[in-house]
């Protein structure tokens, strides 16, 4: 066994997976994870640059997260950083507090790389079970941008197009500063042209509807597959391979959109920081089950955090 310590840094959450990995066995027993929403990519789409603000709410859960890594005892860590630090022309900064803090330095992966973790940490436990046909088509929600991967055993085909939750409630739902609550249809309809581009950019590389399986990935998605679970509050031993059909998937989607700030956050399983940016998450959850034709969708606790661990083991 190997102690390991993963960390993926997105658009709007900064998360953490400790686990003994066996490379022998493919097993991989899980010390810690844990999550925090600091919106890194606040503003970025509209700025180009990584917010003050957001930048110190990212250090402070560096910060929490090296005290654990410490404690635990982990020997290899493996931090990663997706959409919001590509994108920003001041990313050296956010480089130079993470070395500071946790003594590595944040890998800004490809949306091509993202995706192969993605695909390894979703689809390792499924692999062998009959009740799941393949090829998976592994669908990666985040906030800047959505992952889509391709494959059986291995990824045969990958494409990250940049529409997440937070990108398309910043771009289409915040108005003087706010998101509107609830917003018109006018503006559903063009985060729905957003993401049906999106899905059109990432099937010229993904053979998107011939994939048997969706399984789909993050925190749009878990919130989701929690709301359809009637769920009294979070809890990931239920959500992780649960398997929520379109018709509900759609329902909720609807309700989301037509609910205030207040009804959203009245939610039990709703985080306080998605309850803005559910909306959009789901949206981008719903359009793309209606585009590949899937029925359901499997959803997985297990993502890019576990990839990245396997890649340390």
């Amino acid at each position: 066994m190997t102690r390991v310590a993963a960390i993926d840094c997105g658009t709007n959450s900064i998360r953490l997976l400790i686990a003994d990995a066996d490379p022998a066995t493919g097993e991989l027993v899980e010390l810690d994870r844990r999550m925090t929403i600091v919106r890194l990519g606040q503003g970025v789409d509209r700025t180009g640059r990584l917010a003050p603000e957001a930048l110190e709410r990212t250090f402070a859960a560096c910060r929490e997260y090296a005290t654990v890594i410490k404690e635990l005892g982990a020997e290899r860590l493996r931090f990663v950083a997706t959409s919001a630090s590509r994108d920003a022309e001041n990313r050296e900064d956010f480089v130079r507090g993470v070395v500071e803090i946790l003594g590595v330095e944040p890998e800004v992966i490809s949306g091509d790389q993202e995706a192969e973790f993605s695909f390894t940490g979703a689809t390792k436990e499924l692999a062998g079970r009959d009740d799941l046909a393949k090829p998976f088509l592994v669908v990666d929600i985040g906030g800047g941008s959505t992952e889509f991967v391709v494959g059986e055993e291995h990824v045969r085909a990958a494409r990250s197009v940049d529409v997440g939750c937070v990108r398309m409630t910043e771009r289409h739902l915040v108005v003087d500063g706010a998101v509107t609550d609830p917003p018109d249809p006018g503006r559903i309809a063009a985060i729905r042209a957003d993401v049906e581009a999106a899905l059109d950019l990432a099937a010229q590389t993904v053979p998107l509807t011939e994939a048997r399986t969706l399984v789909g990935l993050a925190g749009s998605v878990t919130t989701v597959a929690a709301i359809a679970l009637g769920l009294p509050e979070y809890d990931s031993a239920a959500i992780h391979h649960a398997r929520i059909p379109l018709e509900r998937v759609r329902e909720i989607t609807d309700e989301l959109i037509a609910s205030t700030h207040a009804q959203r956050a009245a939610i039990p399983v709703m985080h306080p920081g998605r309850v803005d940016v559910i909306a959009a998450g789901a949206l981008v959850l719903l359009a793309v089950m209606e585009r590949t034709g899937a029925r359901e969708v499997v959803v997985s606790e297990h993502d890019i955090l576990d990839g990245i661990a396997w890649s340390i083991a």
